[in-house]
């Protein structure tokens, strides 16, 4: 059974990212806040589900929190700045985002570049132990996914719809037939 908060404040949102370790596409985080007897069937680290359960959870979860919200880093920036300050930057703009202040950020990971203004705790493998995290894991998850799916259409060669842009050896192996798209991560090793 998840915890609802690490510190008990009633606005302590949870913070998560999805495509940290993926060869294209940008990085998503989400930030989620949720009212303290969120407890849906299921609900656990995205990477502990199934992409049917993901999918069934994600509106539950923007329907009922307290206030959330997703930012994104580019491929640009990913580039610029690394993956983990890219990553940073995305949660950033989650919290940036959501419509209520939080009174404390509970952050999956053992790092992160503190926000002005805002108290942080990082948790390893929070997005198995709190409420909030995992839910944010969902919305981290899902909207990347999504948003893999419409590049998919651009660029079908590389698989995205099946692998969202993570080093399997069948997005290898489009990469090596066609070589990178735009979305890739040069940086990354692509072969």
């Amino acid at each position: 059974m998840l915890t609802a908060t690490y510190t008990g404040y009633a606005l302590e949102a949870g913070l998560d990212e999805a495509g940290r370790g993926c060869l294209a596409g940008p990085v998503f985080a989400a930030a989620v806040i949720l009212p303290p007897d969120f407890a849906p069937q299921f609900l656990n680290d995205s990477k502990q589900l199934s992409a049917k359960r993901r999918d069934a959870l994600r509106p539950i979860i923007c329907a009922e929190a307290v206030a959330w919200a997703v930012g994104q880093a580019s491929v640009a920036e990913i580039t610029s700045i690394n993956i983990a300050q890219a990553s940073y930057l995305a949660m950033h703009r989650a919290v940036a985002a959501l419509n209520i202040e939080p009174a404390h950020l509970l952050v999956d990971g053992n790092r992160f570049t503190p926000m002005v203004g805002f108290a942080h705790t990082c948790i390893i493998g929070g997005d198995g132990l709190y409420r909030n995290i995992a839910a944010a894991s969902i919305l981290a998850k899902t909207f990347r996914d999504e948003h893999m799916v419409a590049l998919a259409e651009e660029f079908p060669e590389y698989g995205w719809q099946q692998n969202a842009g993570y080093p399997t050896a069948s997005h290898r192996a489009a990469i090596r037939a066609h070589g990178p798209s735009p979305h890739h991560r040069m940086g990354f090793r692509l072969l």
